[in-house]
């Protein structure tokens, strides 16, 4: 396991140009997401206006009715029927307000919920479309914390501080017109400290955002972190390799804690220094307002209102801060979130998926297999073909081959020598940087991957099952498969053997973390899933490197089946599992060295033979 704690963290440079320019070119993608919902944020907007606009009318006619009082008190009495309809006005107008800021709350979260829910189909589809050399160059944790923790962090952006930071803007604008309305001189004197506030703002805001990118780099880091170790738990305990791995998730934990400390820290001084340039406005215009009133220009009522309107002016501006860290935060994740969304896709398929959607959304049912799949299909040709997972460092350079339908053919060789890759390259998992392969004639991206795909069968070393029961996951290899056929495939692969001692039978939940079943048991019912989609084309990679030798002639028992007939390719490292292939493949730095029958390469006394014997000693020490 790696012990390097080091992140690239987003904005750690002393120059915050990229920084803000990232900020921005985010804060709009998060807008965005909200543009096809247009009719929603308007009426959003609009609930949100009359609203506020009734809200900031209040403290004028709450003015008005103590001008009443006081006018009355001074005078030939209180007009009670006057006071009494100003105080119903003030009470009409606030609970207006407060319902069609209920309503506005309601629609933004079904307005946020359906963004949401497009969101996490569009990362999805994403993961779907994204080559493989991208996970090979990111740890799985990190791109479980962008699906997951980012995801959550733009959902808790949009449906909270959105629609603060909204109604805080406009009760912002609507209070400036009322206090001018009120006493403009006032209002100058209360706008004098608008740009000590911004400026403040700006420079804690600049510098928090900063923190919040390093703080979400580092929650990556962790997670990948926790999900190798999680991964790796039986190796780190055989090796006693706990406290290492511990002393390495400390120092990500630490640095995790260091960001979050800094960011939160940082945007935590916002709402002190708010709560001073409000507290310095108060005295302000109350001493002011005061004198205004004793020199006989301005009412009390309309002091009073005025002083409300001062509070009130710089509560928004306050609330603006107080999500100015979650807005701040989930501009970070959207940068994040986006990343990965803008990631380059796989080499778009020549030919047209009949099975996919015109959208790219989720891929349907493979294709029912061709009536005699296997019998005449399944030819196999590479030609001059060149691969490199770096360009500088190519492993593939001119390997040709022709492969026969029905043939078998083994694929030997040290580790690192191209075995994996050459059928990778075959299911298109990668594609090639010069030659070609073709399947039956047909070059392979003239094919899109889902018919290639369809048309060709996978065993891998690692037998994986999903959380469903045992028909479920034998019936992945075919979905339109009627129950009669995953169980005549599990008969012919010898998974039935195990199932009839099983309580609830083909009925049985499993899962890839499930340890009631063997490993050769999961095995073969991940050969039986491929015998259900009667491929052209089979791939068993070291699918037997897993299991006891006891186990190990099932395993090759059903593997004959699943081989009769069709084009298969087998990756081994025990060699005395591959003796009857019709041609085997030695492999050394991506090119054929030898290529023979078993008895054909023993006698030829090269790396075949030495590998061979190599094996042989082994059993007999």
């Amino acid at each position: 396991m790696s012990t390097d704690t080091t992140q690239p963290v987003a904005g750690d440079g002393t120059n915050p140009g990229p920084d803000r320019a990232r900020f921005w070119a985010s804060t709009r993608r998060l807008l965005a997401l909200l543009g096809a919902h247009r009719a929603g944020v308007a009426a959003v907007l609009l609930f949100t206006s009359v609203s506020v606009l009734l809200a900031v009318l209040a403290p004028k006619v709450l003015g008005m009715a103590i001008d009443v009082i006081h006018h009355g008190v001074t005078g030939a009495g209180v007009d009670f029927v006057a006071l009494s309809r100003l105080i119903l006005v003030v009470l009409g107008l606030y609970v207006v307000s407060s319902v069609l800021m209920w309503a506005q709350g309601y629609l933004l979260n079904d307005l946020t919920m359906r963004v949401m829910f497009r969101l996490r189909e569009d990362v999805e589809a994403k993961l779907n479309r994204l080559p493989l050399n991208y996970f090979d160059t990111r740890t799985r944790g990190d791109v479980i914390s962008r699906v997951t923790n980012d995801v959550d962090n733009i959902q808790t952006a949009l449906q909270d501080a959105f629609a603060q930071l909204v109604q805080s803007v406009l009760t912002i604008l609507g209070i400036t017109v009322m206090m001018f309305i009120v006493s403009w001189p006032l209002a100058l004197l209360t706008l004098l400290l608008l740009p000590v506030a911004a400026v403040l703002l700006a420079v804690i805001g600049s510098k928090s955002q900063r923190k919040f990118s390093a703080q979400w780099e580092q929650t990556g880091a962790v997670n990948g972190h926790v999900e190798e170790t999680l991964s790796g738990l039986e190796v780190i305990r055989a090796f006693g390799t706990g406290t290492e791995t511990l002393r390495e998730f400390d120092n990500r934990n630490e640095a995790l804690t260091r960001a979050t400390f800094g960011a939160q820290a940082l945007s935590g001084t916002i709402m002190p220094t708010m709560t001073f340039v409000s507290s310095l406005s108060y005295v302000l215009i109350a001493v002011a307002g005061g004198v205004r009133v004793a020199a006989g220009q301005m009412t009390l009522g309309d002091a009073v209102a005025f002083i409300q309107y001062s509070r009130e002016f710089t509560q928004p501006l306050s609330e603006m801060t107080s999500v100015a860290n979650m807005l701040q935060s989930g501009v970070a994740s959207v940068a994040r979130t986006f990343e990965l969304l803008d990631a380059a896709e796989e080499r778009a398929d020549t030919a047209p998926d009949p099975a996919s959607e015109p959208d790219g959304g989720p891929v349907s049912a493979p294709p029912e297999p061709a009536s005699g799949a296997g019998a005449g299909r399944g030819r196999v040709s590479f030609d001059s073909v060149r691969f490199g997972y770096a360009p500088e460092h190519p492993l593939i350079t001119g390997l040709s081959l022709e492969v026969a339908p029905g043939q078998t053919v083994a694929i030997v060789g040290p580790t690192g020598a191209g075995k994996s890759t050459l059928v990778n390259l075959l299911m298109r998992f990668y594609e090639i940087d010069g030659g070609s392969i073709r399947l039956d004639g047909t070059d392979t991206r003239d094919l899109s991957r889902q018919e290639l795909r369809a048309r060709t069968g996978m065993v891998l070393q690692d037998a994986w099952l999903f959380t469903g029961t045992i028909r479920e996951n034998i019936r992945y290899g075919r979905l339109a498969a009627s129950d009669a056929e995953v169980e005549a495939a599990a008969r012919a692969t010898l998974v039935d053997r195990f199932v009839q001692h099983l309580p609830a039978g083909y009925d049985t939940v499993v899962g890839d973390e499930d340890s009631s079943l063997s490993a050769g048991e999961r095995q073969l019912i991940t050969i039986a899933r491929a015998f259900l989609a009667q491929p052209d084309v089979l791939i068993l990679d070291e699918a037997t490197s897993s299991v006891d030798t006891r186990t190990e002639r099932l395993v090759q028992e059903a593997m004959a089946a699943l081989r009769s007939g069709r084009t298969s390719f087998v990756i081994a490292h025990r060699l005395s599992t591959i003796r009857d292939a019709d041609t085997i493949l030695v492999l050394q730095d991506g090119d054929i060295v030898e290529q023979g029958t078993h008895d054909e390469l023993l006698a030829s006394d090269g790396h075949y033979g030495e590998l061979y014997a190599a094996q042989q000693q082994g059993a007999s020490a």
